[in-house]
C-alpha cells in the first residue's frame, strides 16, 4: 500500500466496528424475543440496547463509506457505494458489503415510514437483517486485509456462531402458528401485542427480529 494509509485504516476499523455492532444488535433483538429469557435481564433494558446498537451501526457504516470514498488508494466512486459490482477491485467481496449497506438502509427507511406501510409489513421487512448479517460476514472475510489473522478469524467465527445459536434458540422457543401463546407475565410483551393490533411501533425498533 502506497501513500498515507490513515483513511484505509479508518475504513477498516470502522468496517469491523460496523460488523460488531450489527452482530450485537441482532443478538439483543433475538434475546428480546426469545422465551424463556433469563429472569435477570429486563426487556426494557435489552430493547434500549438493541435500538442504540442499531443506531451506532448506522453511524459506523457512514464513517466506513466516507473514508473509502475519500481514500485515493481504494478508488471507490459514490455510485459504487450503493450499486453492487461497480468497485474497481475485489468486485464480489465489495459487492457483498454494498448489498449489506443497502439492506441496512432499507430497514432504517422502513422504520421512518412504518405508519404508512403498516406494522405487519414493517415487521416482516426486518427479516432482511439476516441478509445484512450474511452479506456483511462475506464482505468482511473476503475483503478484509487482516482476515487471515487468528484474532479476526475467531472474531468472525464467534459472531456467526453466536447469531446462528441465538436464531436456533429463537426458532425453538417461538410459539407455533395458529396456537395461542400463554399469557405473558411481563408488561413489555403484552404491550407488543397491543402495538401489533393498533399498528403502532414497539419500543425495540429499528431491528425487532421477531417476524412470525
Amino acid at each position: 500500500m502506497s501513500g498515507d494509509p490513515t483513511l484505509w485504516l479508518i475504513a477498516r476499523a470502522s468496517g469491523i466496528t460496523t460488523y460488531g455492532l450489527i452482530t450485537a444488535s441482532m443478538l439483543a433483538g433475538l434475546l428480546l424475543r426469545s422465551r424463556p429469557a433469563p429472569k435477570r435481564i429486563r426487556p426494557a433494558a435489552v430493547a434500549d440496547a438493541h435500538r442504540m446498537l442499531a443506531l451506532l451501526a448506522f453511524g459506523a457504516l457512514a464513517l466506513h463509506a466516507t473514508s473509502l470514498l475519500l481514500d485515493g488508494v481504494a478508488h471507490i466512486s459514490p455510485a459504487a457505494l450503493f450499486v453492487p459490482g461497480l468497485a474497481p477491485k475485489a468486485r464480489l467481496a465489495v459487492a457483498f458489503g454494498v448489498l449489506a449497506g443497502d439492506l441496512l438502509l432499507v430497514i432504517g427507511l422502513s422504520s421512518s415510514i412504518r405508519r404508512r406501510i403498516g406494522f405487519r409489513a414493517w415487521r416482516r421487512l426486518h427479516w432482511l437483517t439476516f441478509g445484512v448479517f450474511a452479506a456483511a460476514s462475506a464482505h468482511g472475510i473476503m475483503a478484509g486485509t487482516d482476515s487471515h489473522r487468528p484474532v479476526m478469524f475467531w472474531f468472525y467465527a464467534a459472531s456467526i456462531a453466536a447469531v446462528a445459536g441465538a436464531t436456533a434458540w429463537r426458532a425453538m422457543t417461538a410459539p407455533a402458528r395458529g396456537r395461542k401463546p400463554a399469557a405473558p407475565a411481563s408488561a413489555p410483551v403484552a404491550a407488543d401485542g397491543a402495538a401489533a393490533r393498533s399498528g403502532t411501533t414497539p419500543s425495540h425498533a429499528p431491528f425487532p427480529l421477531r417476524a412470525r
